[in-house]
């Protein structure tokens, strides 16, 4: 007969939720330095952002933001005890979030292309503030990508705790966690939109 350990849960989120803390003050000192360099030039960001594809990136919000709800869905799901329902939904979100990267790395090709990166040859006849504009879009939206792979990596982690029955309808914590990791990561891009794609 097995024994169940007792699982610190709160333990558990209070960690999450200090860990998505330091995450939001990393981003917000970014999200601060754009402020003022915007705010310092204005008419250069609006130029800069006329270059950057809208569609792209209202597309790649639409599939974040269901990768979201795919996740929510999951947990949902692995609380009512329909364990494969739930392990499809986070396989979803985990196709999602590659569906994300591909369109980003797409996006990122084209830059390159037309040489509109940092420390490029091209870029350095542009004005300081559409250099710094794209200076400040590459790391933002790169650290963003970094976060993305960070988090389907978590979520694979706990797709592989799922088919092991070690995340399940008594015991879900790991997912709830993932979930909240994944929200963070939508919610920064969400941020990113308007002030990247939407600056002109």
């Amino acid at each position: 007969m097995s024994e169940h350990v007792p699982h610190d849960d709160f333990g558990s989120r209070l960690g999450m939720w200090l860990f998505l803390v330091t995450e939001m003050v990393l981003f917000g000192g970014l999200f601060i330095a754009y402020s003022y360099m915007r705010a310092k030039y204005p008419g250069e960001f609006h130029q800069a952002g006329e270059e950057l594809n809208v569609t792209l990136g209202v597309i790649n919000t639409v599939v974040l933001l269901t990768s979201s709800l795919t996740v929510v869905l999951s947990i949902v799901a692995i609380q009512r005890g329909e364990k494969a329902r739930s392990m499809g939904l986070l396989a979803s979100t985990l196709g999602l979030g590659t569906v994300f990267l591909v369109i980003k790395s797409f996006e990122w090709a084209a830059k390159f292309h037309h040489g509109l990166y940092p420390n490029s040859a091209h870029l350095a006849t542009l004005p300081p503030g559409e250099q710094i504009f794209f200076g400040l879009y590459f790391t933002m939206t790169g650290l963003h990508g970094l976060h993305v792979i960070a988090g389907m990596g978590v979520l694979a982690w706990i797709l592989r705790m799922l088919a092991k029955d070690q995340v399940r309808q008594d015991h879900y914590i790991h997912l709830e966690n993932g979930g909240l990791y994944w929200h963070l990561v939508d919610v920064i891009w969400i941020f990113l939109l308007p002030l990247f794609y939407l600056a002109a």
